[in-house]
């Protein structure tokens, strides 16, 4: 068994470093200068001898950004018809083919046409890196999966095209693209973000001065959390560290479960940690009892959760609590997240007699529990 595991880890090394470097520009919004700085290091790796191309590049029509294209060797988009329209689309087998040193790919959160290989472009990314080639993108911080509730609570603004967390966790370097709220307004003033014509809607709506500094700080940490983990996996000095794992909690609701869900990963995510999602199925949620609805919404649930780089654990069972202390036994689970008193996992464990002994084991194996709003 041992030797099998040495193999594998050598395997997976081995597959590790054939693998494409992967950088990201991370930015509060758009108009902070993603896509300008990505096009200036495609133009300081072509000066240095490197075979960089063009994948996919939106300019948004910004003149300063335009300008840059020029010199750089750009891919043919892969024209596609849809809806009696035709379209473009990064060509993935076009990169692949060509194999360029370093290719630059815009828009990571983007949805692509109905009828492509992937769903995704940051699908696509992971494609193109695995063939070996590196590359460079871009994502504001609303399309991050995990601060998908915090971005709605901040802006009112429901994001619909997002990454999952992991891939971000997969990037090689994250580099914020940082502005004061003051110069980004300036910005969209002098009509170098949006057209004039929208200037006004934007600044009454998303570029309001407090949208943008919390945006800012969701950034900044996101960041921060990305050079935290890189530390921890990298920095050889640092040892003796608890190796922390996750357990999250949930029920049938659906809304709850999505909050415990994308906390619970954001934690894991600022960790570097393994986490699992734990749903505990009681007598009266048996297939043939539980509503359609809410098995519908597990489903849904335990997709988010695998998105977000969980490990789905589903347990039958009437004593919830139970299985919880059973689960961070078997999992050396460090830290038990689940969500406010008054969600219903709360209750069915309050309803057991043996909810102490729950406190009691997380207490005398030195397991956190964290109550997440």
């Amino acid at each position: 068994m041992d030797e099998k595991k040495s193999a594998q880890d050598f395997l997976n090394l081995i597959k590790k470093s054939r693998r494409g470097k992967f950088k990201i520009y991370i930015g509060m919004s758009a108009g902070v200068g993603k896509t300008y700085r990505m096009l200036q290091e495609a133009h300081s790796l072509l000066s240095n001898g490197f075979d960089v191309k063009i994948g996919y590049i939106e300019t948004h029509h910004r003149k300063e950004t335009h300008a840059l294209l020029e010199g750089l060797p750009v891919i043919p988009r892969r024209k596609l018809f849809y809806k009696g329209k035709e379209l473009d689309e990064l060509d993935v087998q076009a990169v692949i083919n060509l194999r360029p040193d370093v290719v630059i790919i815009d828009e990571l959160a983007h949805s692509n046409i109905e009828g492509s290989k992937n769903q995704k472009r940051w699908q696509d990314v992971l494609e193109i890196l695995e063939s070996g080639i590196n590359v460079i993108s871009a994502v504001n911080i609303q399309h991050i999966e995990s601060l998908n509730e915090d971005i709605k609570s901040i802006t009112d603004i429901e994001v619909k095209e997002r990454i999952p967390d992991s891939v971000l966790a997969q990037a090689d370097e994250v580099v914020n693209i940082d502005l004061t709220a003051e110069e980004l307004i300036d910005r969209l003033k002098a009509g170098k973000i949006y057209d004039r014509s929208k200037i006004n809607s934007a600044l009454s709506n998303f570029f309001k001065s407090e949208n943008i500094l919390q945006l800012r700080e969701l950034a900044l940490k996101e960041v921060a959390a990305q050079v935290q983990r890189k530390v921890e996996t990298e920095v050889s000095v640092i040892k003796n560290i608890r190796k922390e794992r996750f357990l999250a909690c949930i029920s049938s609701n659906e809304k709850t479960a999505k909050n415990v869900i994308r906390k619970a990963a954001r934690l894991a995510n600022y960790y570097n940690s393994q986490w699992y999602l734990l749903y505990v199925q009681i007598p009266k949620e048996k297939p043939d009892k539980i509503a359609l609805d809410k098995q519908r919404h597990l489903i849904n649930n335990f997709k988010l959760a695998t998105e977000l780089g969980a490990e789905i654990i589903k347990v039958e069972g009437s004593n919830v609590a139970q299985t919880i202390m059973q689960q961070c036994e078997d999992r050396k689970i460090t830290t038990v997240c689940i969500g406010k008193p008054h969600l219903s996992i709360w209750k069915i464990i309050a309803a057991t007699d043996t909810f102490n002994s729950l406190l009691n084991k997380l207490s005398k194996e030195s397991i956190d529990l964290v109550i997440l709003s």
